[in-house]
Formats: structure tokens, C-alpha cells, sequence
């Protein structure tokens, strides 16, 4: 098992959700950024990282019918399994590092919020955005924190991004439609500001 893997394991084995800076009761924004698109329910979504996140209730309730979330840890996943109960057969379930995942299908709409900052290497950055450009056929939502964010999260190194800096990352394959900066409040009443975009796979060949 890598070290990257070992981690993620460790954490969702040793914390409660009310014990990770990352836990939402309502994902509010990233509903709010998917309806945007105004994407059909039958639209293919990913959640990339989603973890034990409860997004894919949401869109589940919501009456969204292709459902996939990703994450590299398997315990995270069995949590959210657990907690959905016979609606967990709704979702297609990944157990992958994003890095070297390697889909079956493409994607109408990517939903990422917090793991695209914990890429902080050139290779890890490449292989993301290549994945990105060749997956997703609609509609990129990302979540990373800020300039005015944390530096580490769960004890590693993370990436900051400015709107300005995370559209120029993009803009081989994605044209931004909108950007915020949100301050999320942990489970333990620390504030974490975010940049929160949304962006279109661009119709342009680049050669």
C-alpha cells in the first residue's frame, strides 16, 4: 500500500466525521454549483474524493440516476455505503487514487472539492489535467483552498489556488463560467477559505 493510500486508510479508520475539518452537513455550495449546469438527472456525475461525503445523498434525493464517487480510501467508502443502506446500490463505487485512474466511461459533469490541492507535484498536476481533458465531456466543478486557506490539511502539503490561477491551470480544456471564494466552517469552528469554480470542457482543438 503507498504512502498516499495508508494515509487516507488511517484517517477514515481512526476519525468520526466530526473529527475531519472536511465534514458538511449540507454540501450546499456543490449543489448549488451542480444545478447550475442545469445538467438532465440522467447526466453522468462523478464525485472525485468524495470520501464518506453526504453529496451523493443529496443527489440522490435530488433524483440524479448516474451516480459515481471516487475516492482512494475503501474505508471512506464503506462509511458511505453503510450510512446510504439499499440506496448504496445507486452508486458506482471507485476505490482509486485519482492519478491512476483510469475510467471506463466519460463524464457530463466532474465534481471535485479538496482533492485536486493535495496534488502538489508537476507529474501529480500533468496526470490530473490529462485525465480531466479526456473524461469530461460537459462541465468541471472544483473546490481547492485559497490563498487565504490552510497550508496542510490532515497533516500533508496542499496546493493554494487564486480564480486567476486555477483558470490559467484549466485552460488547455476548460472555459471558466464562475468563480467564489467561501469560507467553510469545520466540524471544529475553524475557517477554511476556499476558491469554488465551475468551468466548460472547451470546444476549441488544441494542437
Amino acid at each position: 500500500m503507498d504512502e498516499r493510500k495508508k494515509h487516507w486508510e488511517q484517517v477514515y479508520q481512526t476519525k468520526s466525521p466530526g473529527q475531519v475539518s472536511w465534514t458538511q452537513a449540507v454540501p450546499q455550495t456543490s449543489l448549488d454549483f451542480i444545478k447550475d449546469t442545469a445538467v438532465s438527472k440522467n447526466a453522468r456525475i462523478i464525485d472525485i474524493g468524495g470520501g464518506d461525503s453526504k453529496l451523493v445523498d443529496f443527489l440522490i434525493s435530488e433524483g440524479y440516476e448516474q451516480l459515481t464517487v471516487l475516492d482512494i480510501s475503501e474505508k471512506a467508502l464503506e462509511r458511505a455505503k453503510s450510512r446510504l443502506g439499499k440506496d448504496a446500490s445507486k452508486v458506482n463505487w471507485i476505490v482509486s487514487d485519482i492519478v491512476e485512474f483510469k475510467p471506463k466511461e466519460t463524464y457530463d459533469l466532474w465534481h471535485d472539492r479538496a482533492t485536486f490541492h493535495f496534488l502538489t507535484t508537476p507529474a501529480q498536476i500533468s496526470a490530473y489535467l490529462e485525465l480531466a481533458g479526456k473524461s469530461v465531456r460537459q462541465y468541471l466543478i472544483v473546490g481547492t483552498f485559497s490563498n487565504g486557506g490552510p497550508e496542510k490539511c490532515s497533516g500533508l502539503p496542499i496546493r493554494q489556488y487564486s480564480e486567476a490561477a486555477l483558470q490559467q491551470t484549466l485552460a488547455k480544456d476548460f472555459q471558466k463560467i464562475k468563480c467564489i471564494t467561501e469560507d467553510h466552517v469545520t466540524p471544529f469552528d475553524t475557517v477554511q477559505n476556499f476558491t469554488f469554480c465551475s468551468f466548460k470542457k472547451a470546444n476549441t482543438v488544441h494542437i
